[in-house]
């Protein structure tokens, strides 16, 4: 095999979900190697710290049989740079909703304008994951919702950690 087509799945993941996976498991049937980049984003205050967010991703990809081509690793500053220090042919966005598409096109037109040899590749959600996402599982597991079975069970853990310690603390610190 000649070069291999590398894609970025870029995103805060805080925490990792099963649509994430999901995502993941179908840009393995796109690309050779999937990049699961996780953002150091100053302006979002996350739950998980970074160190954190890269070992649940990790954990969570075990369970995908293709994982050797995988890697999980943090970036800051622009996207566009870090994908071209990994030699990325593309950068997967998942989509859940017509309201994700305006600003993911946004995103995807500057991205071209940054480096037109990279192009943004869209996957729409699965059905079954369309109407989750990382904060509508903080927010449930924070006033001690059932998440079990929209999150890996490392994260079901972990998410239960944070919240029991805190003793309903709204606050993520």
């Amino acid at each position: 095999m000649g070069n291999k087509k590398i894609g970025i799945y870029p995103g805060t993941f805080d925490p990792i979900t099963n649509g994430h996976l999901d995502i993941i498991k179908r840009a393995l049937k796109l690309f050779d190697l999937v990049i699961v980049a996780v953002g150091e984003n100053p302006y979002k205050k996350t739950l998980f710290s970074m160190e954190e967010r890269l070992y649940l991703i990790r954990e969570a990809i075990k369970e995908i049989p293709e994982n050797n081509r995988i890697e999980v690793e943090s970036f800051s500053g622009l996207l566009v740079d870090f994908a071209k220090k990994k030699s990325a042919c593309a950068i997967i966005r998942g989509l859940r909703a017509v309201s994700d598409f305006e600003y993911e096109m946004q995103l995807a037109l500057m991205n071209r304008k940054l480096s037109n040899n990279i192009d943004t590749v869209f996957l729409l959600t699965s059905l079954k994951w369309i109407f989750l996402s990382s904060s509508i599982i903080k927010e449930v597991a924070r006033f001690g919702g059932k998440v079990d079975d929209l999150v890996p069970k490392i994260v079901a853990e972990k998410l239960k950690e944070k919240f029991n310690k805190k003793g309903g603390d709204l606050s993520p610190f």
